[in-house]
């Protein structure tokens, strides 16, 4: 108790000093920092699987070729959750003579549970509905046009006629971001009587649930333990949201980044401030032992008094994080439809106590070692100033960041690219100071009075001018990934879908019909057009071994072996493909030659030179594997997992596939398009494409926010890493006026001092955060042709030379407006 008063005494008594106040602050921004985005990433996390029980039309369901026992439904009942069933086949719709191929989905009045089914209005906007009543239908407007119907018309849909009772906008899709026909929505009861969901249909059936989440998660238990009917699978949020893994997957690394270099650079400025704390107090702690006082009680106070101005910090910050998170979800939940999640608290605690952490790993070193100060250090200053080749305690703060890297990043890979690049800074830094040390040594005596007086306080302080340089280097390359790098990553993400990005892809297109139907991609403003052959076969063997008598390490071989492969040929490579073994087989090979994807190297182990055999058909064809790509399957295009040559796969039974872009506002040309070639199918992809342009928006939206907080956290390490020689500077100050100095001359070499030292940070910093960037571009983000916008950075370096240059100078000029005797009084 008398040690926390003591403490308590302490704080009261030395709050007033900078060193304290920057050490309060830093914590609070780190807590900040990382509360608001755990916090954030937590609720987008719910956000998104709540976004994907929208687009199943429920919270958890089950998916089987045949209708499911009615124990599933009751069982659901039993836990007091809402129940719907539908049924998702291809029918054919008839009217006026005309016929059109639909996507159909019967289902109950219950449906959705979970989402809106949005039915056009007569004013031009739309209102939410629910399944069809018997004997009416929904359909879109595809369909509506390719029929030359309207609302309020009859049409004729598995031998019944039906009334049209509304034009259906949106519907939830089972997670299916595509469309392959015009669609329809029909009571289920209809269909049952209709004969559509009979033995040998091609209907697909389906049981949705929702209610909370408890009685979910038991319902979804106890369907676990059953045996599901043969070909039966549930459908969860989670199989949904994996449709999009690659978007989610970048926001999240985004945001992890941004807030894990905002920490960071709250951890230098903690290490910063507790240095020059503990060289503050060091005459104080000299004093405490030279009365007796014992080293482990002396070491309890400093930790008292920093525990002290830790805990309000930290639920200062963990309030303060809350608050803005709950903020920035009004405008991050737009890209979940506004759908409203509960605030939660556990990010929050946990960014405290890492909060904690950092400031127990870059603060307790300086002060533990101040503990082992001598007594008689209370008379000579020396001896307060030992110098240790090796201390394992500073070995903490990098252990603790590289812990913060770990576990804020979520990823191995991009934990080891940060803490390399940090890493490289920091020592290319410290070369490049002590290598502008070595040069001020040998230029000053022939220098301008000003700047030789710069250079030799850069000499005389040599071991603090490598630590401000180091700790401004990792301070500044931090801000500039976060204000420059990370904002050209987003916009490379972006540019990755451009507004023309292939949206419309096509099946089962002949060969007689590919020149036609360019034309008619043409007659309506189609462009981006991209075809290639499909075939379908089915993998034999490989290097002349039976497929089914092979053992593979990954699981997924097995599965892709038993099914039906899509197959394709070209002379050229295609686009969004990059040959990284071998060589590209080019029109007529001595041998049948197929490229692989990166993924069937990996699945099969499979190598440059390896045979494998297809079966085709009717036919077989071995071809050697000459070459593995890298395909970018985000590019939209007509992508395969395998491309044969055409000299010796052309002949093989096939079809064509294409992808092409067309602006929005062209449903009758598709429609005439659709009649005119009615055995292909259009598949519409802009749903997808939407989806993950919200998410790039939404993602940039959310690190604006926390570039914020990062900003402030960089201010504060410019700040403690210039205020750490502040004492010895005004000590020789006082001195230079005593000795005749000018306020001028200090004003210039103080100038000198700290624009060199930004300069070398700015350098260093632009060059780290250049050469990280285009890691992170390539590593974790795969935007692969990222380049580091070098103009920007470079001009930011100058820029924070320039910062550093006023800020250093702003700081001494209380200096060289004060008279010699008071400043040697201070000092």
């Amino acid at each position: 108790m008398r040690l926390l008063t003591l403490s308590l005494r302490s704080l009261r008594r030395e709050w007033h000093l900078p060193e304290l106040r920057t050490l309060g602050a830093s914590l609070v921004l780190a807590v900040v920092a990382l509360g608001v985005v755990a916090t954030l990433a937590a609720r987008m996390e719910r956000g998104v699987l709540a976004s994907a029980a929208e687009l199943i039309g429920g919270d958890i369901g089950i998916s089987a070729p045949q209708a499911l026992p009615a124990t599933y439904a009751e069982q659901a009942r039993g836990h007091g959750l809402q129940v719907t069933r539908g049924a998702s086949f291809p029918s054919v719709a008839f009217a006026h003579e005309q016929s059109q191929l639909l996507d159909v989905l019967a289902t109950d009045h219950a449906y959705p549970l979970r989402g809106t089914m949005e039915l056009a209005s007569g004013t031009g906007g739309s209102v939410a509905g629910h399944g069809p009543a018997p004997g009416t239908v929904y359909l879109d407007h595809r369909a509506l046009v390719a029929l030359n119907l309207k609302v309020g018309d009859n049409l004729q849909l598995g031998g019944r006629d039906l009334r049209i009772a509304a034009e259906l906008v949106r519907l939830p899709d089972g997670g299916e971001l595509v469309a392959m026909a015009p669609r329809a929505l029909m009571n289920i009861g209809d269909a049952e009587q209709a004969g559509l969901l009979g033995v040998g249909s091609r209907a697909r059936h389906r049981l949705l649930v929702a209610g909370q989440p408890t009685p979910v998660q038991d319902w979804r238990t106890w369907v676990e333990a059953q045996t599901l009917p043969q070909g039966a699978e549930l459908i969860t949020p989670e199989q949904t949201q994996e449709r999009m893994r690659s978007a989610f997957d970048r926001a999240s690394a985004f945001l992890r980044l941004t807030a894990l270099l905002s920490a960071l650079l709250a951890g230098v400025a903690i290490a910063l401030a507790a240095q020059r704390y503990a060289r503050r107090k060091t005459n104080e702690v000299a004093l405490l032992r030279a009365l007796g006082t014992p080293r482990r009680q002396v070491l309890g106070l400093l930790v008292g008094t920093l525990g002290l101005l830790a805990v309000p910090s930290v639920i200062v910050g963990a309030l303060m994080a809350l608050g803005l998170a709950q903020i920035t979800w009004r405008f991050a939940s737009q890209m979940f439809s506004a759908i409203p999640t509960t605030l939660p608290l556990g990010p929050a605690i946990a960014a405290a106590v890492m909060g904690l952490a950092v400031l127990a790993g870059f603060a307790l070193p300086p002060l533990a070692r101040l503990a082992e100060v001598p007594p008689v250090a209370v008379f000579r200053e020396s001896a307060a100033r030992r110098v240790r080749r090796f201390d394992a305690l500073y070995l903490v703060p990098a252990l603790v960041a590289l812990l913060l890297i770990w576990s804020q990043s979520g990823s191995a890979k991009l934990a080891g690219i940060l803490a390399v690049s940090l890493l490289g800074v920091a020592v290319v830094a410290a070369l490049l100071s002590a290598l502008l040390l070595w040069i001020a040594r040998r230029v000053a005596p022939g220098a301008h009075p000003a700047l030789r007086l710069g250079l030799a306080a850069l000499a005389r302080r040599r071991g603090m001018s490598l630590l401000q340089a180091t700790a401004l280097s990792l301070g500044l390359v931090a801000l500039l990934l976060l204000a420059i790098v990370a904002p050209a990553l987003l916009e490379g993400w972006r540019s990755e879908l451009p507004a023309d990005t292939p949206n419309w892809f096509v099946l089962n297109l002949q060969d007689d019909q590919r020149e036609g139907f360019e034309q008619a991609l043409a007659r309506i403003s189609a462009n981006k057009l991209n075809m290639l052959p499909l075939a379908v076969g089915k993998l034999t063997a490989i290097n002349g071994r039976p497929i089914d008598q092979l053992h593979f390490k990954d699981e997924r071989a097995k599965d892709w072996s038993d099914r039906q492969l899509r197959l394709s040929w070209a002379s050229e490579l295609p686009p969004s493909n990059q040959v990284i073994a071998g060589q590209w087989h080019g029109e007529h090979p001595a041998q049948a030659e197929v490229s692989i994807d990166t993924m069937w190297r990996d699945m099969y182990g499979l190598k440059v030179g390896d045979v494998m055999s297809f079966n085709v058909g009717e036919g077989n064809i071995d071809a050697r594997v000459g070459s593995i790509r890298k395909v970018d399957w985000t590019s939209f295009r007509v992508n395969f997992f395998l491309v044969f040559d055409p000299a010796h796969a052309a002949s093989l039974p096939h079809t064509w596939i294409a992808s092409f872009y067309l602006p929005r506002g062209h449903t009758e040309s598709l429609a005439q398009l659709s009649r005119d070639y009615s055995n292909l199918s259009l598949i519409d992809v802009d749903a997808m494409l939407d989806r993950v342009r919200e998410i790039v928006n939404q993602v940039s939206g959310a690190v604006r926010w926390v570039l914020g907080f990062s900003l402030l956290a960089g201010a504060l390490v410019l700040a403690a890493a210039l205020a750490s020689s502040a004492q010895e500077r005004r000590h020789e100050a006082a001195l230079l006026r005593t000795l005749g100095a000018r306020r001028t001359q200090l004003r210039m070499a103080a100038a000198c001092e700290f624009g060199l030292l930004g300069l070398v940070a700015g350098l260093t910093a632009a060059l780290g955060a250049a050469g990280t960037g285009l890691w992170l571009g390539h590593a974790i983000f795969h935007i692969e042709h990222f380049v580091p916008p070098l103009g920007s950075l470079l001009l930011a370096a100058l820029g924070a030379a320039l910062v550093v240059m006023v800020l250093g100078l702003a700081g001494t000029a209380r200096v060289s407006r004060t008279s010699p005797m008071r400043l040697l009084r201070e000092s």
